[in-house]
């Protein structure tokens, strides 16, 4: 079985867990009575240096926007970062847009979804975002269908999260869409997260 290369886009300003959570979720992922890893993860940043994550975390990312490899998955997290500095850089919305047409899955965790939003990625599409900013999003973007009260949205190629922890949650989801709720529920085992699929 191939793997899926996995590539989380960070930022100075990124929440943590909204990048952490999913990177934990398909790092862990494996298939049960098999030695078989489905996913890569990789982290991916404009210059390919080191970030400062909110809250002060550092974090050396592995690849730039020019030598990373072919992606399957995109994940864009959230935070400050994104929705006050990142949404006005144009090499950012940009390598969204390519990726976009690149991947297989590009999703959102939080305010990421202002990103895949200002990228144009989410025109008429249902997405959802951290409650606080779900009143942006439908203003800003008027072409986006918010969805309020849920984890995650579910459009086939584009997923989108809610705030932080729900990334987690889009997560398993997506894993489950691949490989089934069983993998899913054995990576929700070992890291004692409980989950409805």
């Amino acid at each position: 079985m191939s793997q899926r290369i996995v590539g989380i886009l960070l930022f100075n300003e990124v929440e943590v867990l909204d990048f952490a959570g999913p990177f934990e979720v398909f790092s862990l992922a494996f298939i049960p009575d098999s030695d078989s890893k489905p996913f890569k993860v990789k982290t991916i940043s404009e210059d390919g240096k080191m970030i400062s994550a909110r809250n002060g975390l550092k974090v050396t990312t592995d690849y730039s926007f020019e030598n990373h490899p072919k992606l399957d998955i995109v994940i864009v997290p959230g935070g400050f970062g994104a929705e006050e500095i990142e949404i006005n850089n144009p090499k950012v919305i940009q390598w969204i847009v390519n990726q976009h047409d690149k991947v297989e899955f590009m999703t959102s965790v939080c305010t990421g979804a202002l990103l895949l939003a200002e990228a144009g990625v989410l025109n008429g599409k249902s997405a959802t975002t951290h409650w606080m900013d779900m009143d942006r999003l439908e203003k800003e973007y008027p072409l986006v269908s918010v969805q309020r009260d849920v984890k995650f949205v579910d459009e086939g190629s584009i997923l989108t999260s809610g705030g932080i922890s729900a990334g987690i949650n889009m997560s398993f989801h997506l894993i489950s869409r691949l490989h089934g709720k069983e993998v899913s529920k054995a990576v929700a085992k070992k890291m004692e997260y409980d989950i409805e699929l």
